[in-house]
């Protein structure tokens, strides 16, 4: 019979998973948000979690994009109103 105990010097039991560090978890659920304002119901919460990474990535890009336009157009069209037309 074995009456020895395994020695604990072979498991290394630091953490090795490659998550989230806290910090960077409030930028994930501003992503989230983000996209569950701006996508004006298209996605959930789960979905969006849930959705692989580069597709999340895609997603933020296209909606910052669609955001950019609209402030563009919008600031060119009060640059526009403040213009005095000529007489």
């Amino acid at each position: 019979m074995i009456t020895e105990t395994p020695s604990n010097h072979c498991f290394q039991l630091d953490q090795n998973f490659f998550g989230f560090k806290p910090e960077h978890r409030v930028d994930l659920h501003d992503n989230i948000f983000n996209l569950l304002w701006h996508g004006e119901g298209r996605w959930d919460w789960d979905t969006i979690y849930n959705m692989p990474v580069h597709i999340r990535r895609h997603w933020t890009k296209r909606v910052n994009d669609i955001v950019k336009t609209r402030i563009d157009a919008s600031e060119a069209a009060a640059k526009n109103k403040t213009k005095k037309p000529k007489a």
